[in-house]
């Protein structure tokens, strides 16, 4: 039985954990706040709550994976999952709605056939096969296998090329993908739109992030009851159950290093904690601006993965009951001087403090360089809400107050402000995060700042791909 010390209580950190005690480890999880979850977060007032992270899950299948392999009850004894159907509502910037169905290509088709013209679903739906090439391309060393020693091919882009006469057109960005080949700017928004909601500028992103809209629209959107965050309780009671212990209001401020391997920890009251293993789900820039981590060998510092954007959510309390025909996630399109923002509006009676009221949430990404003051962070928001009001009847009128995420609270929560991005193939590597081996043995790397990178699917793949490592040794090759 070996001693594991866990770094912070992440979705990604708490599955590794889960899955290293079920193996027979002793494992305690420091954590330097005062809750699990790390970006999983909500904010309650007034009787309404707010998921103050992600508020949909995609590939629902890494969880049941987790909760199989940790205990007898499976994920939906410990959740209540429903499919979001429509899976998104886009408002086009002139004014042009769809409604597109869940996990459904024919549907999908239909509908974009439907309000933007014949052609529109069929240049959609092959845009999608070339999107599964790369897929498929991708899948195993992106997400099922660890990060090779050597990820040159991964920086090679596999999204496919199109026949132009004689020559093959390369195409380098995904804003190139949806300007060459949807010939539609409302089509090119839709495209746009997924990429920005996993923290990706479309003008800079590879073509590679076509696999994000495959990925949704194909495995499906779905919702946890109660919001996301009870998936985030449910996982920290599956790791309570096998014996994890979780010390809280606890930061680790330096990691032992002994030998040359990880050795332990030592929190910020001068405690020291030995160890086997270190598993770290802090964000991997962070350990090493706050000297958690500090190597004199600096070629072997990991790379990380660095959108260079954030987000900012708003919550918004409102009076009067959610309509009829009104739909879980709305997508406004930038118009106007006005930001494409996301709206989630869950009809969820643990949400809200009665059925005369409304809990909206709405989000939209930001570059995180730009220096903002209160004054300018409430400007945006007034821009996100009258954006959101395209999507909210009467919005203005029903508002009772709202509360302002940026950036910055993302940060002080979770020690980077970036919100990472799933690892994409292309782009010359830049958009790989960290493997989870560390460059020191005993030293591991997960959650969403490692491999396989950002989004609650890939944070329980990272967890389970460190769990191997450790459980299995150096042969382990990923998930069969």
């Amino acid at each position: 039985m070996a001693r594991i010390v866990v770094i912070g209580a992440g979705l990604g950190a708490m599955a590794a954990a889960a899955r290293l005690a079920v193996a027979g480890h002793r494992v305690t999880v420091y954590e330097r706040g005062t809750t699990y979850g790390g970006a999983v977060g909500r904010f309650a007032r007034d009787g309404f709550a707010f998921d103050t992270g992600p508020g949909l899950l995609h590939l629902p299948a890494v969880y049941r994976d987790l909760f199989v392999k940790t205990g007898k009850e499976p994920l939906e004894e410990c959740v209540t999952l429903t499919q979001v159907d429509p899976a998104s509502r886009h408002v086009f910037a002139d004014d042009t709605r769809v409604d597109l169905p869940n996990a459904s290509r024919a549907g999908t088709v239909a509908a974009l056939d439907a309000a933007l013209g014949a052609g529109a679903g069929e240049r959609w739906g092959d845009f999608l096969v070339r999107a599964r090439e790369a897929w498929d391309r991708t899948r195993r060393p992106l997400l099922e296998e660890p990060l090779p020693a050597d990820p040159a091919p991964l920086a090679r882009e596999p999204y496919p090329a199109l026949k132009a006469g004689l020559l093959r057109r390369p195409t380098t960005t995904l804003a190139q993908v949806g300007a060459r080949e949807l010939r539609d700017p409302r089509l090119a928004a839709l495209l746009d739109a997924y990429a920005w909601s996993y923290g990706f500028d479309p003008a800079t992103a590879p073509a590679s992030a076509a696999v994000l809209p495959y990925m949704e629209q194909t495995f499906g959107s779905w919702y946890v009851g109660g919001g996301l965050r009870a998936l985030a309780d449910a996982v920290y009671e599956r790791c309570r159950k096998r014996r994890v212990e979780f010390v809280f209001d606890s930061p680790v401020e330096d990691v032992l290093e002994k030998d040359g391997r990880a050795v332990g920890v030592r929190l910020a009251g001068g405690e020291t904690v030995e160890a086997d293993h270190v598993v770290s789900g802090a964000p991997v820039p962070a350990l090493y601006r706050d000297h958690v981590v500090e190597w004199s060998r600096g070629d072997d510092v990991p790379h990380h993965q660095a959108t260079g954007t954030g987000r900012v959510t708003v919550c918004l309390a409102l009076r009067g009951p959610r309509e009829a025909g009104a739909v879980h996630r709305t997508v406004v399109h930038a118009t106007g001087g006005l930001p494409t923002v996301t709206v989630l509006r869950p009809d969820d009676p643990a949400l809200r403090p009665d059925a005369d009221h409304e809990s909206v949430t709405v989000t939209a990404t930001v570059p995180t360089s730009p220096e903002r003051d209160a004054a300018g962070w409430e400007a945006f928001a007034d821009g996100m809400a009258e954006a959101a009001g395209r999507a909210v009847p009467g919005l203005r009128e029903r508002l009772l107050w709202r509360h302002v995420r940026t950036p910055e609270d993302v940060r002080r929560d979770t020690g980077a402000a970036e919100v990472p991005g799933p690892a994409l193939a292309g782009a010359g590597g830049r958009l790989l995060p960290a493997g989870n081996r560390s460059p020191l043995p005993g030293l591991w790397f997960a959650g969403g700042w490692s491999h396989p990178g950002g989004g609650l699917a890939h944070a329980g793949m990272s967890g389970a791909l460190v769990a191997g490592f450790i459980v299995e040794g150096a042969d382990f090759r990923g998930s069969q």
